[in-house]
């Protein structure tokens, strides 16, 4: 029986071949195989119980103002408040790191918000983009400031002490013997137990989307579908 014999590959014949390879799938390829997923998907995965259509919406309102930014916390205010409808997204690290109740003002509505506001002492709750700016101890506590910005829908939120804190009415308890969450004057209130590393992972330079159905505001939010050309003068 005759061996045929092949001759031992030489390193630079290997990187010769490597190299080849990844011409040859650059070509195949098309650009946008090769990009990371759209954050959409990257939140509809981490956050499976959320609405995909608010994701989308979060993520459109991300990209349009600040899409290097680590991290983003979404409230769903369609949802009642007898159920999760907050979550806080770590984006450098691609995590979930809560998944919370969160109250909305008394001028919003009871166990469910529908109305919404930026006027102050209307102790409603407000819709949009917010940045986050720094943490504090107030009159409830330890708390996180709010910058709102979108004009005449949330950028009044720091005038009004829009802000996120603690609060003993936001507890699985409180629901069971009201039927609902307690009520805040407008501020994104959470369960004390999470307060502190809730708001120490977003404070400073983070993001806020509150999101509800309102037609008016998703027609006119400067924040949602904007190109990045076009984004608002304000984050540019």
């Amino acid at each position: 029986m005759t061996r045929l014999l092949l001759p031992l590959m030489t390193g630079s014949l290997l990187v010769s071949l490597s190299a080849a390879a990844d011409d040859f799938l650059a070509q195949v390829l098309h650009p946008d195989q090769l990009r990371p997923p759209p954050l959409e998907h990257t939140l509809a995965r981490l956050a499976p119980n959320a609405d995909r259509r608010v994701l989308r919406l979060a993520a459109s309102a991300l990209h349009c103002a600040a899409p290097e930014a680590g991290r983003l916390a979404v409230i769903d205010y369609s949802l009642p408040s007898t159920e999760p409808r907050l979550w806080v997204f770590d984006l450098d690290q691609g995590e979930l790191m809560f998944e919370e109740l969160v109250s909305h003002g008394r001028g919003s509505g009871d166990a469910e918000a529908t109305l919404f506001s930026n006027t102050p002492e209307s102790h409603q709750s407000s819709l949009g983009l917010f940045r986050t700016l720094n943490s504090y101890y107030g009159r409830n506590g330890y708390s996180l400031r709010l910058e709102g910005l979108e004009p005449g829908v949330n950028d009044l939120a720091y005038q009004r002490a829009i802000v996120i804190h603690g609060a003993d009415y936001v507890s699985e308890a409180f629901i069971r013997r009201t039927g609902r969450l307690g009520r805040s004057h407008g501020c994104p209130a959470v369960r004390q137990e999470v307060t502190y590393p809730l708001i120490d992972s977003l404070k400073e330079d983070h993001y806020l989307f509150a999101y509800y159905p309102d037609p008016e505001w998703l027609e006119s939010s400067a924040f949602l579908g904007c190109e990045r050309d076009e984004r608002p003068l304000a984050m540019q």
